[in-house]
């Protein structure tokens, strides 16, 4: 899947020319936390976010430094607090430096910008155009959406059974020596002995994730790797 998938179309967004004001305005006025900035000809310019409008001298909360920290900190550095303090235009107090995704990227690497700059949207870009944006709910509604789309299918017990094993034939972790799996109806039990608990989890997942499955049943018994010593075995009451 790729960012034209998920994407919102309908951006919020801000001239660099308004008032901070406007901003602090439109994101209560929306329930959101940031706007991106986008200059007359379309192209993105920033974002504004609520924590640029924390240190504000309205709010008594601008920066105030220890002289002697003042002589290590940059003439330059200084100057531009006292911009974000003061300033009263969103070219003032914005973040110019935003990182962007192309309408054709993948969302794995959507998902890895989101995770490496800690950030929940990300604009997308078209030559530098915003043409939408991509959030962490973006993302959830199209999550909800295959899961209805994968619950819905009809799939014969025979073909279950073979695509279970398929895919645990794929897993290195799987022991699938000491595995089987029947189907009936769609609901599967999953039997065979395993030496490490975290193999329990991954092993209904697996099973889970494969269309046509209506719940999964555990039966698998975990065995001490060394001792061979049963550490727990299934409940057959379940």
């Amino acid at each position: 899947m790729i960012v034209a998938d998920v994407m919102t179309r309908s951006v919020i967004s801000i001239s660099p020319d308004a008032t901070v004001e406007e901003a602090a305005k439109t994101m209560l006025a929306r329930a959101i936390s940031g706007l991106f900035v986008v200059d007359a000809k379309g192209e993105l310019a920033g974002i504004v976010t609520e924590g640029d409008l924390l240190r504000r001298d309205e709010l008594g909360t601008q920066r105030h430094r220890p002289w002697w920290l003042r002589i290590l900190v940059s003439p330059g550095r200084q100057a531009a607090d006292f911009t974000r303090t003061y300033g009263r235009h969103v070219r003032d107090v914005m973040t110019a430096d935003v990182v962007a995704v192309a309408i054709s990227a993948p969302l794995e690497e959507v998902v890895e910008t989101m995770e490496k700059h800690r950030i929940k949207r990300v604009p997308v870009v078209e030559n530098n155009r915003v043409i939408g944006v991509v959030s962490r709910s973006d993302l959830l509604r199209y999550l909800i959406g295959h899961a209805r789309t994968k619950d819905t299918g009809q799939t014969d017990d025979r073909t279950i059974r073979t695509a279970i094993l398929d895919a645990l034939d794929k897993q290195a972790w799987a022991p699938t020596t000491s595995l089987n799996v029947t189907v009936a109806d769609g609901v599967v039990d999953v039997w065979g002995t395993i030496t490490d608990d975290q193999e329990r989890r991954a092993i209904l997942v697996v099973a889970e994730n494969v269309a046509g499955v209506k719940t999964v049943h555990d039966h698998l018994v975990f065995i001490e790797p060394y001792s061979g010593t049963v550490i727990e075995a299934p409940d057959e009451t379940k």
